[in-house]
């Protein structure tokens, strides 16, 4: 079974903490970027989602958001939570990473 409750952190060093987690799924905790953002002043940042039922399902697909702070963007997450043959658990996640645009003009490259 899987649960996202707890601390994760990536193959670039990027940290995810889970401090809630509700019987219905949602969850909430925080966000810190790796080195390999290479900026400085983004600042660990909070973060809501939800998770599939794990009672159901045993390796549960999820979501999330997180809303930077100091920065007008916000980023999205959504992936799955995968059991290993040795019990090890492992995210695995894509997102899209979205910036404020001046005008319509620049909305093309606004989103990463």
């Amino acid at each position: 079974q899987c649960l996202l409750s707890g601390s994760w952190r990536s193959d670039t060093g990027c940290r995810m903490v889970v401090s809630v987690l509700g019987k219905d799924g949602r969850f909430s905790g925080s966000y810190l970027p790796g080195p390999a953002a290479g900026d400085s002043e983004i600042l660990t940042s909070p973060l809501e989602g939800s998770q599939q039922d794990a009672w159901l399902v045993p390796q549960p697909t999820f979501s999330f958001t997180v809303h930077w702070r100091l920065r007008v963007r916000t980023t999205a997450f959504l992936g799955q939570c995968y059991v290993g043959t040795n019990g090890e658990e492992t995210l695995h996640a894509l997102w899209l990473l979205r910036e404020a645009a001046d005008s319509p003009a620049e909305d093309w490259k606004a989103t990463r």
